[in-house]
């Protein structure tokens, strides 16, 4: 049995992901949750308060799992994750058949970028290749062209912040298989191959950050990290019904909705008070009024990166929300009213023997981390039978 481990190192909850690759499927081993601390607007602000949260949650996964746990998947994103496209080619002056050295030649000349002095390539994508001008071939080996050219695109992410998470973890007691991007992770967990082949955009909505991937014709076509999630929406709460952040967050776990209801005027909540104050009240409109705005907000900021990109128009596999605060009740329908497009809730799929009662946004991440460290693993199986067979066939 090989075991795959996902780290999701939220500022606000860790979650960890315990996963068996067994014949090139995997099982549920275990999970664990913990409260997150040393993190501060979406960044690590305490290397050593980040990894006493990672190991417990790992400590945690381990003992349920009953494996001891020694390398992991870790998820990576916030607003220092950005996104560029970038070209790379080469001709011989004649018609030859492309080989894999030419693939490899233009991909890597692609990737030569000059990066800022607190970035770093996270990922690099493959969107497709031109053979003589003629764009969009997926896999050009065994065609005849003189010119070859590759695009991809380059997920690029704080330096700083990346060398915390991996300290992080490595001080939790564990080595870095690979820092992924939380969303592509998330996909992989709950999006459908032929949603991504359609066009698909997944909203990973964390408690500081709200971070965006779009898949185009099953390439990689945008990723950004955004300004804007869930604890904004408790602050407006706070401040719009002067409560204290704790209470309002409380407040929103409970009765939040983004859809009033048609007696929501008449409904009213009780606030809480302070000892020895009289009661309040509010009607449940007026949180549904406050919740709604902020939504609109973060949704109009997605559009805003899709218009950008030119993929406004292009996701007929439709938005799939996830992240702890993706669970309000009404966010999926005022996505839709604002991208004008399907929009469903991402939960886990394809896992055996998943938990009930991880069928949750919030676990998507996590899980799809744990999966992606199986795909890693049986990748490099494959590569190991491979070289095995050519010592015995010669």
């Amino acid at each position: 049995m090989i075991c795959c481990t996902g780290v999701d190192a939220g500022s606000e909850w860790t979650r960890v992901v315990v996963l068996a690759l067994e014949n090139g499927r995997v099982r549920w081993l275990g999970h664990a949750e913990r409260r997150s601390e040393g993190w501060a607007d979406s960044r690590i602000a305490d290397v050593k308060a980040v990894a006493a949260s990672i190991q417990a949650a790992l400590e945690e996964a381990a003992a349920r799992a009953q494996v001891p746990l020694t390398s992991a998947v870790v998820g990576a994103g916030g607003t220092t994750v950005g996104c560029a496209v970038s070209r790379g080619g080469y001709e011989e002056g004649y018609c030859r058949n492309l080989e894999q050295h030419d693939v490899d030649l233009v991909i890597e000349r692609a990737s030569r970028v000059q990066f800022g002095e607190d970035q770093m390539p996270l990922h690099i994508c493959l969107r497709d290749f031109v053979l003589d001008g003629r764009a969009g071939v997926r896999d050009p080996r065994g065609q005849s062209a003189v010119h070859l050219e590759a695009f991809v695109s380059l997920v690029t992410f704080s330096t700083r912040e990346h060398d915390a998470l991996v300290n992080a973890a490595n001080s939790a007691g564990v080595v870095v298989e690979e820092t992924v991007f939380e969303p592509i992770a998330a996909a992989y967990a709950c999006v459908r191959r032929e949603q991504r082949r359609a066009g698909v955009a997944v909203i990973d909505i964390g408690a500081d950050s709200t971070d965006l991937v779009v898949y185009q014709g099953d390439s990689l076509a945008l990723a950004r990290g955004l300004p804007l999630g869930g604890q904004r929406f408790s602050k407006d709460l706070a401040q719009g019904l002067s409560l204290s952040l704790e209470e309002a967050e409380m407040l929103k776990l409970q009765y939040g909705s983004l859809v009033a209801g048609e007696n929501a005027d008449q409904c009213v909540i009780e606030l809480p008070v302070p000892p020895g104050r009289p009661p309040r009240e509010a009607p449940r409109s007026e949180l549904a009024f406050i919740l709604e705005a902020r939504a609109d907000q973060l949704f109009r900021l997605v559009r805003r990166e899709l218009r950008r990109a030119g993929l406004e128009a292009s996701l007929l596999g439709g938005v799939v929300l996830c992240g702890g605060a993706a669970r309000l009740e009404g966010l999926c329908e005022v996505a839709e009213r604002v991208l004008n497009c399907q929009v469903a809730w991402g939960v886990p799929v394809g896992i055996r023997d998943w938990p009930t009662e991880l069928m949750d946004v919030s676990w998507a991440t996590a899980a799809g981390l744990a999966m992606y460290s199986g795909r890693l693993k049986q990748r490099r199986l494959e590569r190991e039978r491979r070289g095995l067979l050519s010592k015995v066939f010669g």
